[in-house]
């Protein structure tokens, strides 16, 4: 109760309670909880002063109370933002830390920031410190005090309101704040307290625990929770171990950092005032409520614990009096609301949060297919996700801000679509939205904008350098100041204001920064050019807008988007001569600049101005596309208006447009088709219909791109000519006619007289503008370029099937956007009507009956069904009558569907006739379809409205009516293409329009087989010839029916011979059809064609001549295999890489991407190779590839053969397999890894990559798969290197002893699978495969995995078996061992060394004949390659193999009989058993008994399995030898070791030498070096990873030489990365100079400049005051050959530094340019600073070196007699004349000796003088 009576005093002096009296009390505290349970609720309601007056303590008459305890809450729901004050305690986790701030996890959801400055008073004051010293470079910044997932106890210290009422919370962890509530008296040992570091001390640390007059000490060595150094501001969750003097003193202990794990106990005195979040408490459920738990706990407090904080597996565990162990999760100091959670990660002792999900980052996400699972009153809902894991929905996230609540009807819907908006780390949850403005919104996070896309936002600011605009809630972008306008504005605010919507263009994007730049600039805005996102868009030839960020002398540099900018030097800036570029241009301006180079590794740029503004820009864009009229194309969509889509050609973002009413030939599909399209939507089967230098026009009219895809069109007016029939479409409706517009800009008018055969008064009635027509031309105005067209249909001639082919296409055209609608907006019911077809039958429930009807289904919920009056006639209605309705038309976009009951339709279907006339009646009318019902077979179909292009109606009465009858003839039963319904014909009209329609299509029929036709040639193309004949119909002739193909020359074009304009006479051959353009078979002489295919060929032109027509399949079946045919060129399809070539117009062949090519270099433009209409020789590879296709190749051959070399494609790279590859003709080939290359490399399949060519030798067949191989050998074997690596064909090529390469197939507890070759694969034990004692396989498996390359040796061969033994040890094959020694494994017990000897099997083992089970003994045989197919059974396969191992030393003769031990077989499997050989370097004398006795003992256990032989006791002088022999190899051993110019040969010498030496860096480098010549790179970063460890502190050099043996590593083989990481930490742990200096040196020698020269910069930033770094940049420079830089960095230098310092710095880059650079320019230095200063004389001997290395023997006397003449002392003097001496006597002659000495005499005698003087 002292706990109580501290939170709530009394007055007078405190009684000691007794037990009675305490129960009573809690009688009448729950009376008190009801009180305040009623002021709660008050309080919510909104009655804020009330409920303060009644929350007061109550008095009553029993004397008084002061118990006044939290109440329980009425409602469990979660924190809310709106309950959140200042002071509120909170649990919270960190989610990200920046420089200046630490983003914070709250509970619920919630987030808060930390600031850098609220963590503590002392980090605060350091901070102000150290800025003010201006010294940063000790500044513990954030990231090191913080990390994700940290747990903190945090308060909400202030409550910030954005402008638009957005709640920022700032949090402190200060301790003076969160533990304001303790005091000294209150400190209890066992508490669990939060503080931060205030000072680091010897022995331990000050922390500040926020109370004041208490200090808080924490030993050192009771930090094991954080083994590295503490910091100033580390925060920390301690625990109180000892109080002193009444709370001034205080001992701590740090708990887990996750969280205080220790229970708070009521006697430590926690209380409502001083409760902590974080503390673990012992609770017992009170109240379990749908939406959370009610807990009692430290005797007397109540808490909450909401759905989110309780354990999901146990909800329903929960009962009242169950006791359970909670955390303090938040406290609300003003209501006392306590929330806890029984959450794991929270409570048990150990646990981590997770700051990210562990599924990924899934933030933004849009998730379909949601179920709601709960629904939480006050709170929110949970909702279950499509992968079964739970998220949380707020309750505001339920609805739309001004929508009114409704829970139960977002309950009751089956599926939800989610955003995920966030994730909750103190929660482990999702926490989501169901709000359809949320869902929808464009862009959430900034991950989803790019740069380069059109963004709308919302002016929110204008600031000094720019405007911030608003994309969404929370994502802000801005416009810089210069980005406002295309000119810079004075006054921005008159332009933009608050509110304003704008249309930007994103400059950049950095997503982790959340930094956005938009533009506003016009041009950039509205540019249609390609937009340069990154260097490799920018290719060159290509045009772009861009702006000048920065103007020189030598040109602009010119920005694009994503910081992508370039230099437009001076001649390019203009085609006139620019001497000033800033009095032309200004920064900001918008410019086009096309690229004239661009290196995207170096990221450099080369722009121009000037070729841009030549207008050259759409041939430059793309040289290889030309857009000509009549190409078939496919386009991209870049915006979308009421006109029509502007739409960017692919692959080269060419412009262009397609206006709407070119979408379709039936102009109600245009609307629907242009509201199905989207921004980014791709669009095939285009055409271009018209080009000029400002647009490209482009068409989807089928009709239109059928006319010119036939060549029925004028390219310009000179080809119009009277009579001609052409396609065109409605362009203008004038009062005296319509104008007709065709394909190339062409325009001709149609006057009313002409318009149709009865006459039209007003052409609007008739005719709507883009309607498609057919025209013929009727007279021609030469000279004034213009010309009447006739559109009465019994004037033009209309295509056979014409009707149907249109009514084919309009209805595919509406099903494709029902089908697009359907996907896009994800609606069950869309996709629901999308599935309906004409003619299907419903069972419907009759919803209401007025004129018509309206019905209802159980399938179509919230679609309208409707039957009109004429549908339900003769039908008696009643209200919920169920009937079967058939359908007539489905409407998408109004989500109705038109239905009809009567019985007529609805009785059961019977089937139709085709060619037989039905008596049809209109059911239903659609604007351009009808739908129809044939007679009475309960049938029904669409047909058009119209059966001519050309059909106009004058008046109502002529257009279709429902309830019309019509005479149809069938012509397709079932028509797929109509979903299965019939396929009929219709004429219209009256009987003399229907009897003119007839002969005009009688005549339009065209021509029989075989019919001899003249005509002109219109148009000549590579494979075809377009010819109109005398009737005015046109005709086709196919490149291979120009002359005889025998007469064709290879490599020639056919079509050439013939000039347009030509007149010819060709013979009727066959046609194609009017829909697909095929070639129609041949099935009766009389059988007509309206599009008659021709050929010129003289032979067939004979009439007396039988001449038959050949079917594509008689043609195909009469070519064979390897037969050699000429063929031509059709086409080549891009995607599949495939060339079409034809030998007779119904023939096509097809010739794949390895068929046609030999050498993989043309294979990235094959079409190159071949022209189309080419005559080409191929050979015949296949027949049967379709029905009328086969396969060619144009290689020369057209099968595979062993022995050969050929072209194959990359499929893919398996580890076990190889590489798979596609071969020519259809064949699969597959190269082992052993067959990849000469010389093996550890990563064999790296550098293959799909669809990658490579030439390929056929070694052999198998199964259907080709054996290949990659080996230069194999293909060049003339011009191929030394094999490194030989192939093993078999067995027999390999011998025992023999050291060879292979790669790891498997590792199993059998032991290691080596891959020798294709077809042989070996075996290494377990115990040949590592020194290390192993007991488990996996720890090779982790360390081998497949194709690891290893280098082996044999140890035996079974050549009957097929089986190969090798061995892996170091002993054996040269190399390190396979496990690291970082592994820290034991070494295996060392005995004798074995011998390997495969024929000393012994009779013991062979009379164990599988000791082993079976089934291991199959896998065994299946894991080793075998020569034999089935395993041999006879009494020799023991199942147990005995390694031996031949003695090294030669000296020891002793018989090898001894040596030899029997193995056992092991009873859990046929693990072999290994006996070890050696002994231990440092075994003592003694102990080589016992092991002699052991194995003796051993050799004997073996022995007496054989009772015939049994052991013969040696004799004593046997004894004795063995004796002497041991000896003598220990002492052999001892020498080696005592020998120090023996270097360590495999990794436990070296361990052995570092445990004398650990301080020794030569050591470590050594251990290094000897892992890295045998490329085990890991492990010598770890060998150097613990030499940073072990060497001690205080040896900084030998600390530094590791760091740079690291830096050296990583450099030569890590990665940038990598080794900047190792940098920034070899300056933390060293001196920073000396780092620097020695990366710079590595830079050097690697021949890294440009690095070392930004290294050196840094470096004479940072140490600017060390003359050392100076020499050094100065000693690179020169050595670069950069004497100049050099001269200006001695600048630099003298005025960096000390005055004093400038004579010795001048004389060393004297020296310098002596060594490196100019010696005459050095010469000259120390001249100018001998003369300034010229005692000197270290300078003076300093110059006489150099000049002696560099100079002649002249420059050298003139030095020596300037010196001997100085003002010096005589000892100095003295000096010189001895070094004058000796060099004269080196270089010089007698005469020469003598001058030096008389020189010496005179000064002597001078300075004699003088003195005397």
């Amino acid at each position: 109760m002292a706990s109580v009576e501290e939170d709530f005093p009394r007055g007078g002096t405190a009684k000691k309670p007794t037990e009675s009296k305490t129960k009573v009390e809690r009688t009448e505290v729950d009376n008190l909880f009801q009180s305040n349970e009623q002021a709660e609720t008050k309080k919510r309601k909104g009655a804020a002063k009330d409920a303060d007056k009644k929350f007061k303590k109550p008095k009553t008459g029993k004397g008084d109370r002061g118990l006044t305890l939290n109440a329980e809450a009425k409602c469990v729901e979660i924190l809310h933002i709106k309950n959140l004050k200042e002071g509120t305690l909170m649990l919270g986790c960190v989610k990200d830390v920046t420089d200046f701030e630490v983003t914070v996890g709250l509970p619920c959801g919630m987030e808060g920031f930390l600031s850098i400055m609220n963590i503590s008073d002392s980090y605060t004051k350091l901070l102000s410190e150290q800025l003010d010293s201006a010294d940063t470079e000790e500044i513990c910044s954030l990231q090191h005090l913080f990390y994700p997932g940290m747990v903190l106890r945090c308060i909400l210290a202030k409550l910030d309101v954005g402008k638009q009422g957005s709640l920022s919370f700032q949090l402190s962890i200060n301790p003076k704040l969160v533990n304001k509530a303790l005091s000294s008296s209150t400190l209890k040992a066992g508490m669990a307290l939060s503080g931060c570091v205030e000072s680091v001390e010897d022995h331990g640390y000050i922390v500040d625990i926020g109370i004041n007059g208490t200090n808080a000490f924490l030993p050192k060595n009771v930090r094991e929770n954080f083994p590295e150094e503490l910091k100033v501001g580390q925060y920390l969750t301690c625990q109180v171990e000892r109080v002193k003097n009444e709370g001034r003193v205080v001992h701590l202990s740090v708990s887990p950092p996750t969280a205080a794990r220790v229970c708070a106990e009521s006697q430590q005195g926690w209380n409502l005032t001083n409760l902590l979040p974080g503390l673990l408490v012992k609770a017992t459920i009170k109240k379990v409520t749908k939406h959370g738990l009610i807990l009692e706990f430290l005797s007397s407090f109540t808490g909450q614990v909401d759905f989110l904080h309780m354990e999901p597996e146990q909800t329903r565990s929960y009962t009242e009096g169950n006791e359970v162990q909670a955390c303090v999760l938040y406290v609300e100091p003003s209501t006392r609301l306590v929330g806890l959670s029984l959450r794991s990660f929270l409570v048990q002792p150990g646990a981590r949060l997770q700051h990210a999900p562990a599924g990924g980052e899934r933030i933004g996400e849009v998730v379909k297919a949601c179920k709601m699972v709960a629904m939480h009153h006050m709170s929110g809902a949970m909702v279950e996700l499509p992968d079964k894991t739970l998220a949380f929905v707020h309750r505001n996230h339920l609805k739309e801000p001004n929508e009114p609540s409704n829970e139960n009807r977002v309950l009751g819907m089956t599926e939800h679509t989610c955003r995920i908006l966030n994730f909750s780390p103190i929660d482990q949850i999702h926490f989501v939205s169901v709000r359809k403005s949320v869902v929808e919104k464009r862009f959430h996070r900034y991950h989803d904008i790019q740069a380069g896309q059109l963004v709308e936002g919302t002016v929110s600011v204008l600031i000094g350098h720019g405007m911030v605009v608003h994309l969404s809630g929370h994502i802000k972008g801005l416009v810089p100041r210069t980005h406002l306008s295309d000119i810079i504005l004075k006054n921005p605010e008159k332009k933009y204001t608050q509110g304003m919507r704008i249309k930007c263009r994103v400059l950049s994007v950095d997503a982790d920064k959340k930094n956005l730049y938009l533009t506003r600039k016009k041009a950039l805005v509205e540019s249609a050019l390609p937009l340069f996102l990154s260097y490799t868009d920018a290719r060159p030839g290509l045009v772009s807008h861009g702006y000048i960020v920065c103007i020189k002398d030598f040109g602009c540099i010119v920005r694009f988007y994503n910081d992508v900018k370039g230099l437009v030097p001076l001649k390019e800036l203009s085609s006139q001569p620019i001497i000033n570029p800033e009095e032309i241009f200004y920064v900001g301006q918008v410019l086009k600049a096309k690229v004239l180079q661009c290196n995207p590794d170096k990221a450099k740029l080369v722009l121009s101005f000037k070729a841009a503004a030549e207008g050259d820009m759409e041939e430059v864009a793309n040289p290889q596309f030309d857009c000509e009229v009549g190409q078939r194309l496919e386009a991209r969509i870049q915006k979308k208006s009421a006109t029509g889509l502007e739409v960017a050609i692919l692959p080269d973002e060419i412009r262009a447009v397609i206006p709407t009413m070119h979408l379709s030939d039936h102009l109600s599909n245009c609307p629907l088709l242009l509201e199905s399209m989207q921004e980014g939507d791709t669009i095939s089967n285009l055409i271009c219909f018209s080009r000029n230098k400002q647009n490209i026009a482009i068409s989807k009219k089928p009709t239109v791109r059928w006319s010119l895809e036939q060549g029925v069109f004028a390219k310009d007016f000179s080809e119009v000519t009277v009579g001609m029939q052409l396609i065109g479409w409605i362009k203008n409706l004038m009062p005296y006619g319509v104008f007709v517009e065709f394909p190339n800009g062409l325009v001709g008018l149609a006057p009313n007289s002409a318009l149709a055969d009865k006459f039209i008064s007003n052409a609007a009635i008739a005719f709507q503008p883009g309607q498609t027509v057919m025209a013929k031309v009727t007279n021609l105005d030469v000279e004034k370029r213009r010309f009447l067209v006739t559109l009465k249909i019994s004037e033009v001639i209309c295509p056979e099937g014409d009707a149907q082919t249109r009514l084919i296409n309009g209805l595919q055209e509406r099903r494709a956007v029902t089908e697009m609608l359907a996907m896009r907006e994800n609606s069950d019911l869309l996709q629901q009507l999308a599935s309906l077809i004409v003619g299907q039958k419903l069972k419907l429930t009759v919803d209401t009956v007025d004129s018509g009807a309206r019905f209802k289904s159980d399938d179509l919920v919230g679609a309208t069904i409707t039957a009109t009056k004429d549908q339900v006639m003769g039908v008696e209605l009643t209200l919920g009558q169920k009937v079967t309705a058939v359908i007539l038309h489905i409407d998408i976009l109004s989500r109705c569907v038109h239905v009809s009951i009567l019985p007529t339709l609805v009785a059961k279907k019977k089937s139709l006739a085709e060619g037989l006339k039905y008596a049809a009646i209109v059911q239903h009318i659609n604007q351009d379809f009808a739908t129809i019902s044939l007679g009475d077979t309960a049938q029904l179909t669409v047909i058009q409205t119209s059966c001519h292009l050309n059909e106009a109606f004058p008046s109502e009465s002529d257009q279709l009516k429902a309830g019309m009858s019509l005479s149809v003839e069938v012509i397709e039963a079932s028509c797929q293409e109509l979903q299965g319904l019939a396929l009929v014909s219709w004429v219209f009209g009256s009987p003399k329009q229907q009897a003119a329609t007839f002969k005009n299509w009688e005549r339009s029929r065209g021509h029989c087989f075989g019919d001899i036709v003249r005509g002109k040639v219109q148009t000549v193309k590579p494979a075809s010839i377009q010819v109109t004949l005398e009737d005015g119909s046109t005709g086709s002739v196919h490149v291979s029916e120009v002359m005889e193909v025998a007469k064709v020359p290879l490599g020639s074009f056919p079509t050439s011979t013939v000039k347009v304009g030509s007149e010819i006479t060709a013979r009727v051959i066959g046609g194609r059809e009017v829909s697909s353009h095929r070639f129609l078979p041949f099935s009766h002489p009389k059988f007509k064609y309206n599009i008659p295919e021709l050929t010129l060929i003289p032979s067939k032109l004979d009439e007396n001549k039988d001449f038959k027509p050949v079917s594509a399949k008689e043609k195909i079946n009469g070519y064979t295999v390897g037969e050699e045919i000429k063929c031509f060129v059709s086409k080549f399809n891009p995607k599949k890489k495939t060339l079409e070539v034809t030998t007779h117009p119904c023939v096509t062949m097809t010739v794949d991407l390895l068929g046609i090519i030999t050498d993989p270099k043309y294979s990235s433009h094959p079409e190159k190779l071949y022209k189309i209409g080419q005559a080409v020789l191929a050979k015949v590879v296949d027949v049967t590839s379709g029905p009328q296709r086969c396969t060619l190749s144009l290689t020369g051959v057209h099968q595979l053969e062993t022995g050969s070399v050929t072209l194959g494609m990359v499929t893919n790279s398996h580890p076990q397999f190889g590489v798979q590859m596609k071969l020519p003709f259809g064949n699969l080939g597959t190269a082992a890894v052993t067959d990849l290359r000469d010389a093996y490399k550890p990563n064999p399949l790296a550098g293959y990559s799909k669809d990658q060519l490579l030439r390929c030798f056929l070694l052999g067949k198998e199964n259907g798969t080709w054996q290949l191989s990659l080996r230069l050998s194999r293909l060049n074997p003339e011009q191929s290197k030394p094999v490194k690596d030989p192939e093993v064909l078999s067995v027999d090529h390999l011998r025992a002893g023999q050291v060879i390469r292979g790669y790891v197939k498997s590792v199993s507890e059998h032991g290691v699978f080596i891959r020798l070759s294709m077809s042989i694969t070996g075996r290494a034990q377990l115990q040949q495969c590592t020194k290390y004692s192993v007991k488990d396989h996996k720890v090779l498996s982790e360390h081998l995995p497949p194709n690891t390359l290893l280098t082996t040796k044999i140890c035996s061969i079974d050549k009957e078996e097929g089986l190969v033994y090798l061995s892996l040890l170091p002993e054996d094959t040269g190399k390190p061992d396979v496990l690291p020694e970082t592994l820290g494994l034991q070494l295996r017990p060392v005995g004798e060394k074995r011998t390997y000897d495969s024929k000393t099997t012994t009779c013991d083992s062979k009379k164990k004949k599988r000791t082993a089970s079976e089934s291991v003994q199959k896998q065994l045989e299946s894991q080793i390659t075998k020569k034999a197919k089935k395993a041999k059974t006879d009494d020799n396969d023991s199942g147990v193999e005995v390694y031996f191992r031949e003695e090294e030393d030669k000296r020891d003769k002793e018989p090898k009989s001894d040596s030899v031990k029997k193995v056992t077989p092991s009873p859990a499997g046929p693990s072999r058993l290994q006996v070890a050989a050696g002994f231990s370097w440092d075994a003592h004398l003694s102990s080589l008994k016992p092991a002699l006795a052991a194995q003796e003992g051993e050799s004997s256990d073996g022995e007496d399995q054989d009772e015939s032989k049994k052991p013969q006791k040696k004799s004593r002088h046997e004894l004795q030898q063995e004796k002497k022999a041991a000896e003598k190899a220990l002492v052999q051993r001892e020498t080696e070791l005592m020998d120090p110019s023996l270097r360590p040969q495999d990794a436990a010498a070296f361990e052995r030498l570092l445990l004398a030496s650990p301080n020794s860096s030569l050591l470590w480098l050594q251990y290094m070096a000897h892992h890295l010549q045998a490329t085990q790179i890991e492990q010598a970063r770890a060998v150097a990873e613990r030499a940073l460890k072990t060497i001690s502190f205080r040896e900084e050099q030998e600390k530094l030489n590791v760091w740079v043996a690291l830096l050296n590593l990583e450099n030569m083989y890590g990665s940038e990365e990598s080794l900047k990481k190792v940098f920034e930490r070899a300056l933390q742990f060293c001196e920073p100079m000396p780092v620097y200096q020695q990366l710079a040196d590595i830079y050097a020698k690697c021949n890294k400049t440009k690095e070392a020269e930004g290294l050196y910069k840094t470096m004479v930033r940072r140490f600017r005051q060390n003359k050392a770094v100076w020499l050094s940049y100065g000693a690179f420079l020169l050595q670069q050959g950069q004497s100049d830089g050099a001269s200006v960095l001695l600048q630099r230098a003298l005025k960096s530094l000390p005055t004093k310092e400038s004579v010795d710095v001048i004389a060393k880059f004297a020296q310098l340019e002596f060594r490196y650079g100019d010696p005459e320019k050095g010469r000259t230095m120390f001249d100018k600073v001998l003369t300034s200063y010229p005692k000197r004389t270290d300078l003076w001997s300093v110059f006489l070196d150099l000049v002696f290395k560099h100079g002649s023997q002249k420059e050298v006397r003139a030095l020596f007699d300037r010196v001997i003449a100085l003002s010096v002392s005589v000892k100095k003097i003295k000096f010189f004349f001895k070094r004058y001496l000796e060099y004269e006597k080196k270089h010089g002659t007698p005469q020469t000796i003598q001058a030096v000495k008389e020189k010496a005499v005179e000064f002597v005698e001078a300075k004699g003088n003088k003195a005397a003087n």
